[in-house]
């Protein structure tokens, strides 16, 4: 039976400052992730590589996530949850480091690898913790406020890492990040409570952590939320790859004007995530998540089909795309987080984790294969991905209703 921890701390008061620092571990795993995308130009001219080479660079990280997070499935659930995310975000932090002192094109696509693998499993262990230690009717709003860090990071992730690197020189934003992470780790130490509860002995199943990992692969109830994750992902990732380059190439913005973009759309999504969490909680985490991904589908195809068009209306379209394209993952994760028992909850979190980063990074690479630059340099066929995203967004609506809560 899920249950939240009983223990004199584990009050409102407790829970919010646990969710806090959560969110602050989220806030700068993700922001490690997503400041490479706008130093591209700097790591190409620094490193003289070409645009292939730039893109191993960053799906590195999301390789080596997903192969790890299912590595991390094999033990994650051996050991207290608290001391398992010290452990790895000390690694992030360690890779990260690493970054700032690279001075090769190799050393640098070893510390992002690094990175990743650590990194990779800081969110499954953040939802691990939520899923054990949040009561289900709150589950929703955790949940968005954790996820409201993804809006975070992409508000100040871009014209953060930009002015940086502007500044100083691509290397400070990583050196600025791995300071930020070791200096967080004494309250996260201070704040989070031992959480041992998935380590009972009447609750856990005495088996191997080999055995664990079958038993959460090939688990019938298992297969729906797996799924799911594949298309939830590719109902975003086929389309988020490309609107930077779409939006130059295809609608004339600027690249100066693409950090607003990303401002004004993570701005939004920072209140609103956390108002779909509330949603999700009194009125069902699958009628929301069904009524945000209708929704959703609108300003997909505005996006993708959009010509020569004003900022202003731009960062209208955008904004409204970023809103329910993100807001879609409050209820999906909660859904998902419920649908496990808590003695397998890592191990299932990390198998969740490695298969949303390899489906990302599939979405992506088959977004790459069918969308094509023309002679003008104006790319073609964006139309065709968006066809994609919208299959996936409906399907998805379909594999959501087949997840149960366990217990």
């Amino acid at each position: 039976m899920d249950q939240p921890l009983t223990h004199p701390l584990h009050t409102i008061q407790k829970e919010r400052a646990i969710i806090f620092i959560l969110a602050s571990l989220q806030f700068l795993h993700v922001l490690d992730f997503v400041i490479m995308m706008p130093l591209g130009p700097v790591f190409m001219e620094s490193f003289k590589i070409d645009a292939a080479a730039f893109g191993l660079l960053v799906s590195s990280y999301s390789i080596s996530a997903g192969v790890f997070g299912l590595l991390g499935a094999l033990f994650l659930d051996s050991f207290d949850r608290k001391l398992s995310l010290l452990v790895l975000f000390f690694g992030l932090s360690f890779g990260t480091f690493l970054c700032a002192f690279a001075d090769t094109y190799l050393f640098l696509l070893i510390a992002r690898i690094i990175a990743g693998g650590f990194g990779g499993m800081i969110g499954a262990t953040v939802l691990s913790i939520i899923g054990d230690i949040i009561p289900v009717f709150r589950r929703g709003t955790a949940t968005g406020v954790v996820m409201g860090s993804f809006s975070v990071a992409s508000v100040v992730g871009v014209p953060f890492g930009l002015e940086l690197a502007d500044r100083f020189g691509w290397h400070f934003p990583f050196l600025s990040l791995g300071i930020a992470g070791f200096l967080i780790l004494p309250f996260a130490y201070h704040l989070l409570p031992s959480i041992r509860y998935h380590l009972d002995s009447d609750v856990r199943v005495k088996q191997s952590q080999l055995k664990s990992l079958v038993e959460v692969l090939f688990k019938k109830s298992h297969f729906a939320p797996f799924l799911f994750m594949v298309f939830l992902m590719f109902g975003g990732f086929t389309v988020i790859p490309f609107l930077s380059p779409f939006l130059v190439s295809n609608v004339g913005l600027t690249i100066k004007q693409i950090p607003y973009i990303y401002f004004f759309g993570g701005l939004a999504t920072f209140f609103t995530s956390r108002y779909i969490g509330k949603l999700a909680d009194r009125f069902g985490k699958f009628f929301i998540y069904q009524i945000i991904t209708l929704i959703a589908i609108l300003p997909v195809i505005m996006v993708v089909t959009m010509t020569k068009t004003s900022l202003p209306v731009v960062l209208a379209i955008t904004t409204v795309f970023m809103i329910f394209v993100s807001g879609r993952m409050v209820p999906a994760f909660a859904m998902v987080t419920s649908a496990v028992e808590p003695r397998i909850r890592g191990s299932f979190m990390s198998v969740n984790s490695a298969i949303q980063q390899i489906a990302s990074g599939a979405a992506s690479y088959v977004a790459g294969l069918i969308v094509v630059q023309n002679s003008e340099k104006v790319f073609e066929n964006y139309e065709l991905v968006g066809m994609i995203s919208v299959f996936s967004l409906l399907f998805s609506i379909y594999l959501a209703k087949k997840i149960k809560i366990a217990g």
